[in-house]
């Protein structure tokens, strides 16, 4: 026998639009040639523009090198108290740089500063050797890590984004290639402390930074994350921001000009804000817990199988609906994960999302012996 129990949700949200992922949503106006919004949460695509075309991403690249770093960091392979050394190589990088001298040593905060703030490529390099002994050693780590995150359109030649050398043609990758990317680098929450930054300093405050990704001093929630430009890759963006509780992440690959980056990005996040929202499993919902008969534990109270938010079109959010269904009871043991009910949400009668419920840890069945002094203590009681 099984019992249904309903409870109503009311959310101060409104209007919206389902998003490109599940069918047609309404066009937005763009001047990049290629261009992809996608949730940060759930991964979701909601609207996207030639978003497979690859083209070359200029600095947009340094997001998979952060991710190598922050990998690195998180795995115990380098330390955040390790100087690192400049190597002639590093040196002689082009383009933007906090000028980087062969053998000069900078904390790795400063120099992870120096490539999340100000683009440096040479710090970008000196990280790079510092983590694998070589770039092209890093290079390769690069499209390996490129290959397990499901960027199958992608494939890096240097760690910067540079132009700088006939192979760079090869250099190659696609809007939805960088939202992967950006949205794993978003997982290291260190990160977060430099992409916000607006102005800062290295060398003791000798050599001034300024963020190249102007959307963090004049876009509400920005939390990151990278931009690009050379001659033949255009203007490039990877804009992440949050506001409440949903990031997005933007990107923009090939505009023609740095302030069409800016509003291409600012309206593929406006345009996500308005009309998309992310509601909890269980928010305002408390599962019982289910009896379990001859079990060692008397009852166990189930959890969705999927503990992530999840997203749905704005403008449904005022009338979701969460409906849980149990059973009144079930027979021990009862393994972990077993599934118990289910989780239904809902906006008017339209099914949102169904989530199994199940247990989160096992409850063996009473022995014999055990099923006897439970009787004799509750006799006794």
């Amino acid at each position: 026998m099984r019992k249904t129990l309903c409870l109503l949700m009311i959310a101060a949200l409104l209007l919206g639009t389902a998003p490109r992922a599940w069918g047609e949503g309404p066009a937005l106006e763009l001047h990049a040639p290629s261009a992809i919004l996608m949730d940060a949460a759930t991964g979701t695509v909601l609207f996207e523009k030639n978003a497979d075309e690859r083209r070359e991403p200029a600095s947009v690249t340094k997001v998979m090198t952060l991710l190598l770093v922050m990998e690195a960091l998180e795995a115990g392979q380098i330390g955040w108290e390790d100087r690192v050394t400049a190597s002639a190589a590093a040196a002689a990088k082009g383009g933007s740089q906090i000028y980087l001298e062969e053998g000069e040593q900078l904390s790795l905060d400063e120099m992870l500063k120096s490539v999340v703030v100000s683009s440096a490529n040479d710090c970008a390099c000196a990280l790079a050797e510092h983590v694998a002994g070589s770039e092209t050693a890093f290079v390769a780590r690069m499209n390996q890590r490129a290959g397990e995150l499901g960027m199958t359109n992608t494939h890096f030649v240097n760690c910067t984004g540079l132009d700088d050398g006939p192979e760079a043609r090869e250099h190659l990758t696609t809007a939805r290639d960088v939202a992967l990317m950006s949205r794993a680098l978003l997982g290291h929450e260190a990160i977060r402390r430099y992409t916000t930054i607006w102005t800062d300093t290295v060398r003791g405050g000798a050599f001034g930074l300024s963020n190249t990704n102007k959307l963090v001093r004049f876009y509400e929630g920005t939390t990151g994350l990278k931009t690009g430009y050379t001659s033949t890759a255009g203007h490039c963006l990877s804009a992440t921001a949050r506001r409440e509780g949903m990031e997005l992440i933007a990107v923009v690959l090939g505009d023609d000009s740095s302030s069409h980056r800016f509003e291409d990005a600012k309206a593929l996040l406006n345009w996500g804000f308005a009309n998309y929202a992310l509601v909890e499993p269980l928010e305002g919902v408390t599962p019982p817990p289910v009896p379990v008969e001859l079990g060692a534990a008397e009852a166990v109270t189930p959890v969705p199988e999927q503990s992530g938010p999840i997203l749905i079109a704005r403008a449904k959010a005022a009338s979701v609906t969460r409906q849980l269904e149990l059973p009144e009871g079930v027979q021990a043991p009862v393994e972990a994960g077993q599934r118990l009910g289910t989780l239904r949400i809902k906006a008017g009668e339209e099914l949102l999302a169904e989530l199994p419920l199940t247990t989160p840890e096992p409850v063996p069945r009473l022995s014999f012996g055990q099923i006897w002094l439970r009787l004799l203590q509750s006799l006794l009681s």
